[in-house]
């Protein structure tokens, strides 16, 4: 799965999909189960926030990600 803003890889957190894009950090709800990529629904999340989801997802921050995009 992909953000459809800017095409990144997305790692699930707590209830949340984030783009693993640093430029943007925007985050994508999970309602009922069912991801909401809607660019519309997302927000943009801090700096730290980003950082510390992006090292739980054992994501490179500074490269947009060293590893696969998790599979939930």
């Amino acid at each position: 799965m992909a953000c459809p803003k800017t095409r990144a890889p997305v790692v699930e957190h707590e209830g949340w999909l984030y783009s693993t894009d640093e430029s943007t950090r925007l985050r994508y709800p999970i309602r009922d189960g069912f991801p909401v990529m809607l660019i519309d629904e997302a927000e943009t999340v801090s700096e730290s926030e980003f950082a510390s989801v992006m090292a739980a997802a054992g994501k490179v921050a500074a490269t947009g990600g060293s590893q696969d995009e998790a599979s939930s």
